[in-house]
């Protein structure tokens, strides 16, 4: 049996986009989790740096690019601040398996990462969802319920609460990983898990 890797992620992470592009090949079972990571970024008192220091904000930019050839995946972004990155989120708690929810996830991160898609409101994102054979019209009925609404903020609890300070994070049992470029440690604790 696989072992798990629990990913808390935003869509509006680009580096969220690139730890998911290598995860979805890894041969794991991926726990997905998403969270409103400004808000888990608020609760534990870490703050967004690259939407502050337009220094890092440019290095940010290049350095996607350099993560964005190794790992073969376009980066072709939207306009992330148009991006309603809520439902985005919504979407995928949505699902009504984990495949699907894996479906959605990828299509949402390729559409606004790597084709440059705004997905500014929920008919844009629904229309990602149906390109990829997923039932549409049963995201749409449950993405914005209560219950979807709840587990939102949920999870995005439970994210700051276990030590998430921004995206992505991810654990394997109880070791936390922070971002794309921890993937080598990630593999060195699923082999050692392996054993």
């Amino acid at each position: 049996m696989p072992h798990t890797v629990e990913f808390y992620f935003d869509f509006r992470s680009p580096y969220s986009y690139m730890a998911y592009s290598q995860l979805a090949h890894m041969g794991v079972e991926i726990s997905l989790k998403p969270m409103i990571v400004l808000k888990v970024m608020e609760q534990v008192g870490n703050v967004p740096t690259t939407l502050i220091c337009s220094a890092k904000a440019r290095y940010a930019r290049a350095d996607l690019g350099r993560w964005a050839k190794r790992y073969g995946v376009p980066l072709n972004p939207a306009d992330m601040k148009s991006v309603d990155g809520e439902a985005c989120l919504r979407a995928v708690l949505a699902a009504s398996s984990a495949a699907d929810a894996a479906s959605i996830t990828e299509a949402l991160y390729r559409a606004c990462w790597g084709e440059a898609k705004a997905l500014t409101n929920k008919q844009e994102i629904l229309a990602v969802i149906a390109a990829t054979g997923v039932d549409a019209n049963a995201i749409d009925a449950r993405m914005d319920s209560p219950e979807v609404v709840a587990a939102l903020e949920s999870s995005t609890n439970e994210a700051a609460a276990r030590g998430v300070f921004g995206s992505p994070t991810m654990f394997v049992g109880e070791q936390m990983f922070f971002g794309n470029d921890r993937l080598d440690f990630l593999r060195e604790a699923l082999a050692h898990h392996a054993e």
